[in-house]
């Protein structure tokens, strides 16, 4: 079993290779036709860009995408600052240089990888599913009987912030920051999932397509590992399966089939505050001019976030958001699973963790306000304040820089849930819920309890849930997201998930002097449940 691992380590890595070289492979040039194509197509006014691509760009062939954006990026850039200095308004590109050079990129390169899309999407997503499955399957064998087996976690290099944990670390930053802020450059790698967006929405993809599919695809390979891993607990079997269906069906599928019926691309599980631009102008104005359709996503965002959720997290506590249905906790607890043991426990980080959380919630829930005083009074800023620039601010350091280069980047570092723990808005508003008025908790029997600490160990929120288990108290943090891996760590039964009362009450309380035999200790837990 151990050759046919090494076997797929070996496949998993050439498709990583392949992937990663790919961005090289390819040409790029601009013809005067098409010059005057994306000018119309456009409506570009900008005489100043147009030369001066015509100078630098056009006619000439570009073998690798960083010069061939730099030359756009840089006309974009040159032009937009004389046509503000003359407040030549109707003249300035506003679009992200990167944006409108991928744009452009797409749709002119050319080269073996565009010719060959099947072809290469088998030698990267292919050959990495492939390895990746031959890696975990055998797992069944090795593993023995049911349980959750972490022995050895601390000393290999992959999960102990190892050199193999910081390789992966690097990878994950550079994907992100390639997605985020320079998509021109990553042309190669929207080409092989071209045809499943064509199928889908009937449009190329675009660098979101193919971190949605690349996002589905992690998370499905992964729920194999997790049903493996987790086989003998039920809990864990059906949360896998149903963040993995969330994420697929309604985060992937169904908004891109809805863009192929000309509606609006909407994922109908992502609530506000994480949907953080749900209220900006250009989404109400897109929402209003589809009609009805339009409307009842409007109306449901609306009902999601004020009725819906705080009903569900009363009745469920947030676990039924952050550990079933959010695709940023699918990934954390799939792809991120290896990772949870980093979390950081210390009570320093826990009061990081309040201060940064909670005011991440106040910074959405600010801009929201002042975006939609801005949308209803036709105002461009609020006490001196410009909508667009708060708007852009939270944009790029929380949407982007949190939510993507950190929150996923930094798992083989920091753990699995950095996102979900310091960062998102919504699993603060959760949390608050959940904290005061919610009839979930984790109940413990403290008499039982040996010391062993898996439970701490393993709670990627960063809970010592040991040191709640010896005292026999109810965990009910506002950060727990009911993941239930203490409960499945534990050796002894000492912790359980339920949604009873929302009175406080606990299922035990452990007398301060135990004493006598067995049966006493049993007297005295069945005396105080």
């Amino acid at each position: 079993m151990k050759t046919i691992q090494n076997l797929g380590l070996s496949i998993f890595l050439l498709g990583l290779a392949i992937f990663t070289i790919l961005p090289f492979i390819g040409s790029y040039e601009i013809s005067s036709e098409k010059l005057e194509e994306i000018v119309n197509n456009k409506g570009i006014k900008s005489e100043l860009f147009i030369e001066d691509l015509k100078t630098t760009t056009v006619g000439k062939e570009f073998s690798d995408p960083f010069s061939f954006s730099s030359n756009i990026t840089s006309a974009i850039a040159n032009a937009n600052v004389t046509h503000k200095e003359k407040s030549e308004w109707d003249k300035v590109i506003w679009d992200k240089p990167h944006s409108f050079s991928y744009q452009i990129a797409k749709d002119v390169g050319g080269g073996p990888v565009k010719e060959n899309k099947g072809l290469f999407w088998f030698l990267t997503f292919g050959l990495g599913i492939i390895g990746a499955l031959l890696y975990i399957i055998p797992g069944v064998v090795t593993l023995g009987p049911a349980g959750i087996k972490n022995n050895g976690i601390w000393f290999n290099a992959a999960t102990n912030r190892g050199w193999i944990g910081w390789f992966a670390f690097v990878f994950l930053v550079g994907f992100y920051v390639l997605l985020y802020f320079f998509p021109d450059y990553i042309v190669n790698w929207t080409y092989v999932v071209d045809p499943f967006s064509e199928s889908l929405s009937g449009n190329m993809a675009s660098q979101w397509f193919l971190y949605g599919f690349l996002y589905c695809t992690v998370m499905t390979v992964m729920a194999i590992r997790m049903y493996i891993k987790y086989r003998h607990n039920k809990y864990q079997i059906l949360r896998t399966t149903s963040v993995l269906f969330f994420q697929i069906v309604f985060a992937f599928l169904i908004p891109e089939i809805l863009v192929r019926f000309e509606k609006p691309w909407y994922d109908f599980k992502n609530a506000f505050p994480l949907d953080y631009d749900f209220f900006f102008k250009w989404n109400l104005d897109d929402l209003i001019a589809n009609g009805g359709f339009g409307l009842f996503i409007l109306v449901w965002g609306i009902v999601l976030t004020v009725v819906i959720v705080p009903i569900m997290v009363y009745f469920f506590g947030k676990r039924w958001y952050c550990s079933w249905v959010c695709g940023c906790g699918g990934l954390a607890e799939t792809l991120g699973d290896p990772y949870r043991q980093l979390s950081d426990k210390s009570l320093k980080s826990w009061q990081v963790e309040r201060w940064l959380i909670h005011g991440v919630l106040v910074f959405a829930i600010a801009m929201t306000g002042i975006t939609l005083y801005a949308y209803f009074t036709g105002a461009d800023a609020v006490s001196g304040i410009k909508t667009q620039t708060i708007q852009d601010i939270y944009g790029f350091l929380i949407g982007s820089i949190f939510a993507g280069v950190i929150g996923t980047g930094f798992y083989p570092i920091f753990g699995n849930r950095v996102w979900c723990r310091f960062g998102c808005p919504l699993a603060a508003y959760l949390g608050i819920i959940q904290r005061f008025k919610s009839k979930f908790r984790i109940t413990t029997n403290g008499g039982q309890c040996i010391s062993c600490g898996n439970c701490s160990t393993y709670c990627e929120q960063g809970i010592d849930v040991r040191a709640y288990a010896q005292k026999g108290q109810n965990i009910v943090r506002s950060s727990c997201v009911g993941c239930g891996i203490c409960s499945a760590v534990c050796p002894r039964g000492v912790l359980k998930l339920e949604n009873g009362s929302d009175d406080g009450s606990t299922r035990y309380e452990t007398p301060e002097v135990i004493l006598g035999n067995d049966i006493d200790l049993f007297e005295m837990l069945e005396e105080n449940k």
